[in-house]
């Protein structure tokens, strides 16, 4: 199955119901078809004892849960902490992460490895209004091919969205038509330029239509500005699939 066939099906179910168990096991069934074994959506704070505003969706190991709760290692887990400033999703052994470990973050990392949470990928969630958060995953195999990692990205800010106590789905905004296309296109991962290319419009009027849907919705990413337009219904997987491809 296509990856965004397998976004598809997820999103259809986070619409239908928005009961945490419901979200959590179609994320990770949806997951798995893209070749992950473990995830965690999560605010960055203690995953046992969290506020009532935040996220935490995961099915990590239970023992390992048990020792971040009890160690309070949300205050400076490395993961939490650099996602807490990152723009763009990012593999647990790139080398702009790794620079920034100290010695005790290290080991939280080896910690983690011992019970099989190797390899991560992290996404970064920048909600507006929202704790900080992320959702990082654990492969299941050496490589995940670029549209399981652009599919589960968008999947991502939609299961947070979703699991959000208050979200802004009521907020009433309006896109233009050219933006619809450029998010819709850009929910297929396309850049600016090949946005331009398929609609027939430069590059630069192509970034500013999806720097103005941004700021519509008060985003700092085009993909939450995808999933924000998705969750109010402005433009739908089916839209998605259908858009122009080169």
């Amino acid at each position: 199955m296509h990856p965004f066939d397998i976004a598809q099906g997820f999103i259809e179910v986070c619409e239908a119901c928005g009961e945490s168990k419901v979200l959590k096991a179609a994320f990770g069934r949806s997951i798995a078809a893209l070749g992950f074994k473990h995830f965690a959506c999560c605010s960055h704070v203690d995953p046992l004892n969290p506020p009532a505003s935040a996220v935490v969706l995961l099915d990590y190991p239970p023992a390992w849960v048990e020792i971040f709760s009890a160690r309070h290692l949300d205050r400076i887990d490395p993961v939490f902490r650099f996602a807490d400033h990152a723009a763009v999703p990012f593999f647990w052994d790139d080398p702009e992460f790794v620079a920034t470990l100290d010695a005790a973050q290290k080991a939280i990392l080896a910690e983690a490895r011992a019970m099989g949470l190797t390899r991560g990928y992290t996404i970064p969630i920048h909600a507006p209004g929202a704790l900080p958060a992320s959702c990082s995953l654990v492969p299941d195999s050496q490589t995940i091919d670029a549209a399981s990692l652009h599919a589960v990205h968008l999947m991502a800010a939609y299961l947070h969205e979703a699991a959000a106590p208050v979200n802004g789905q009521a907020d009433g905004h309006h896109l233009s038509r050219r933006e619809r296309q450029c998010l819709e296109l850009a929910a297929q991962g396309k850049s600016d330029w090949v946005i331009g290319q398929l609609l027939g419009i430069s590059d630069r009027t192509a970034h500013n239509h999806v720097e103005r849907a941004k700021r519509r919705f008060g985003v700092a990413s085009r993909t939450q500005a995808v999933v924000e337009a998705l969750f109010e219904h402005l433009i739908s997987f089916g839209d998605v699939l259908k858009a122009k491809k080169p």
